[in-house]
């Protein structure tokens, strides 16, 4: 008998699998059998690892529940929407009361609220379950962020702390995120918060090249040198080395077709953060820039029509200057995306622990950095942490290097939606009298939606005939 099982081979379910089974779990996997295009996956796949050499392969979904010890513990690593609900449906007539299934797709938290309620009627538990760190982070330790009832959450615990990452004291980058849909949340986010850190590093490259007129190698040789202090990050090491590859007599980047693709979550963190209220305008500039390189054909077609004031070369950019502005740009990305998570916590009882959160991001996921081993210990102070008084002694000292690097960008025509979507929201949210009041006597004008007054303490809603009818 298999003390665990997973369903879904493709490469994170791979991956995950050879974790499982190097941390010692007696192990049961299962693959679709698609005569002709997937037929004998699990038997194959065991042959090649000597780590799971007694792990038990199935591809006939019955045989693979039966051979599962009880209170059966499944780990689901399909294609997230109908894919998911079609498995969730077949085991659900399979399996009994107290069994645990846990969905490691970036599924929709939304769905993961509807699929907890749905099983829990049949006393199946359901932990939905964020999954970090890519093909690697998979094998090796990903971070990883499961949500749904507590008590469900200690039969699998052990397990999923097993073959996370570790934190610098050595605690598994795992822990329960929070009720419902909290951990498919939380994994949104996390993607949100990754749109916009990878298009920052793109529009540093943009500038980098344009002003400076630097090299792909060049740029790498800057971002290595950032990367051995504050700055570095995951994502700050594989833009280094993508910039360095070499095909050829050309760069590899050079070659690439500039045309972003993008798999759902930055979308629905930009819908959840309209619902919510929460202005995450990086994460939204990001997920546009996305949208508009798509539209290659239109651009290539755009692009003969508007070169009037284009400039063949920027004047050159200081490069800690540069620094700085991509510090600050990344501090204001950080608060926007925990800002939602926080404002989601509320909204829906989660309780979920921002320090946390941070916690589990410092290793093992995508957007681990020395950033977010610094707001483990800031989050602990405040759920807002532009309100840090020590975040905002050093923003405030140099924001202004974030307005030079937009003023560069914009002198040199080049489109940076990231580093300006920083710098508008940082002007915004430091306005303490904003320009709102035209917009609610706009809307009370056309619409009688009314306003509030701060000369009227109570708050009463006030309403204004705006223009006679003997001024027509």
């Amino acid at each position: 008998m298999a003390e665990f099982g997973l369903i879904g081979l493709g490469v994170m379910g791979k991956s995950l699998a050879r974790n499982l089974g190097r941390n010692g779990f007696r192990l049961a996997v299962y693959n679709r059998h698609l005569a002709g295009v997937e037929e004998n996956v699990a038997r194959h796949f065991i042959q090649f690892f000597p780590e799971l050499e007694s792990t038990l392969p199935f591809d006939d979904l019955e045989k693979f529940v039966a051979a599962l010890e009880r209170p059966r513990k499944i780990f689901l690593m399909i294609k997230a929407g109908a894919a998911t609900d079609e498995m969730i449906n077949t085991l659900q007539a399979l399996l009994s009361p107290d069994d645990v299934i846990i969905d490691g797709g970036n599924s929709l938290y939304k769905d993961t609220e509807r699929r907890t309620v749905a099983l829990a009627k049949s006393g199946i538990h359901f932990i939905g379950t964020g999954v970090s760190g890519g093909e690697e982070g998979a094998l090796k330790g990903p971070s990883i962020m499961p949500g749904g009832d507590a008590q469900a959450y200690q039969i699998v615990q052990a397990y999923l702390e097993a073959i996370a990452a570790k934190d610098a004291n050595g605690k598994p980058c795992c822990t329960h995120v929070g009720a419902g849909g909290a951990g498919h949340f939380v994994k949104m986010i996390h993607n949100g918060i990754e749109y916009a850190e990878m298009q920052l590093l793109a529009e540093l490259t943009e500038l980098l090249q344009f002003h400076n007129q630097l090299a792909p190698d060049a740029i790498a040789d800057v971002f290595a040198e950032w990367g051995r202090g504050e700055s570095n990050s995951y994502l700050l090491e594989i833009t280094t080395d993508i910039l360095r590859k070499r095909e050829g007599d050309d760069f590899l980047v050079n070659k690439i077709l500039d045309q972003a693709g993008n798999k759902g979550t930055g979308g629905w963190s930009t819908s959840t953060a309209s619902e919510l209220g929460v202005p995450a305008t990086m994460i939204a500039a990001a997920l546009f820039a996305r949208y508009t390189s798509a539209h290659r054909g239109e651009r290539l077609q755009a692009t003969p029509m508007y070169q009037n004031g284009r400039n063949a070369q920027g004047e050159i950019i200081d490069l800690n200057e540069l620094k700085t502005a991509y510090h600050i740009a990344r501090v204001v990305n950080h608060h926007q995306g925990f800002q939602m998570i926080h404002e989601a916590s509320e909204h829906w009882n989660w309780e979920i622990k921002l320090p946390e959160v941070a916690r589990i991001w410092t290793n093992g996921c995508i957007i681990r950095s020395n950033l977010m081993e610094n707001l483990v210990s800031i989050l602990q102070k405040t759920n807002r942490i532009l309100q840090d008084k020590e975040i905002s002694k050093i923003i405030d000292n140099q924001q202004f290097i974030l307005n030079k690097i937009c003023q560069a960008g914009l002198k040199g025509n080049l489109a940076l939606p990231c580093f300006q979507a920083a710098y508008q929201f940082l002007m915004a949210y430091s306005t303490a009298r904003s320009s709102a009041n035209i917009i609610q006597a706009q809307r009370d004008y056309f619409g009688a939606h009314t306003y509030r007054r701060i000369d009227d303490p109570e708050g009463k809603s006030h309403h204004t005939k705006w223009k006679d009818v003997s001024d027509s």
